[in-house]
């Protein structure tokens, strides 16, 4: 059986500890039914630390020949994604990144939350009143009917009057992570459900 390592965007450090953003995405692929192919989590903060990361683990596993590891990269789009583009495509084509496909790694292994992980959050509208009680007004959420075309801003603002201004980046993100519904996810994200399914196949 192939195994997967993922190295994920994700929060600055002064903001979360790592074993929070690992517990939170683990239980997200454990609902998610990937239990017995849990996929290895590896933070990276800043996107571009994520991209290195990624980059030094596919030398060092090109240099050790480990042929039943395969490594994934999973970073925000931070803008919509052009159809027919694929992650590497994407991240290529995006000025402020540039990034170029490593050698070692396969076509389809860059993958993208799009715009960025809060967009999931707007998915599952159940887990963000479990999460927010009272404070939570859903009637502040609009029933956007493609939530990958939302802008951030547009997506950051819509949780912050949903839950009376308590969303936050950091600790607060993390743990909603891990209590949404990864399917209702795949549902309303076409891009997460790619990422899942890949895992699945694997």
């Amino acid at each position: 059986m192939v195994k997967a390592k993922i190295f994920i965007e994700g929060g600055s450090p002064g903001q979360l500890s790592d074993a929070i953003f690992k517990q939170s995405w683990q239980k997200f692929f454990q609902a998610a039914g990937l239990t017995s192919r849990m996929p290895g989590v590896v933070r990276g903060t800043s996107r571009k630390e994520t991209f290195d990361k990624f980059t030094d683990a596919l030398s060092r596993q090109n240099s050790r020949k480990k042929p039943h590891e395969m490594l994934l990269l999973l970073v925000d789009s931070e803008g919509p994604v052009e159809a027919g583009h694929n992650g590497w495509q994407h991240l290529k084509a995006r000025p402020e990144d540039n990034w170029d496909k490593p050698p070692d790694a396969e076509d389809d292994s860059a993958f993208l939350m799009v715009q960025f992980m809060e967009t999931w959050f707007l998915a599952d509208r159940n887990a963000l009143h479990s999460a927010f009680g009272q404070d939570f007004n859903e009637n502040a959420l609009r029933a956007w009917p493609d939530l990958e075309t939302v802008s951030k801003n547009t997506v950051l603002d819509a949780l912050k009057r949903a839950t009376n201004d308590r969303y936050e980046k950091g600790d607060v993100s993390f743990r909603l992570l891990a209590t949404i519904d990864p399917n209702l996810v795949a549902a309303a994200c076409p891009h997460a459900k790619a990422l899942l399914e890949y895992l699945r196949g694997l």
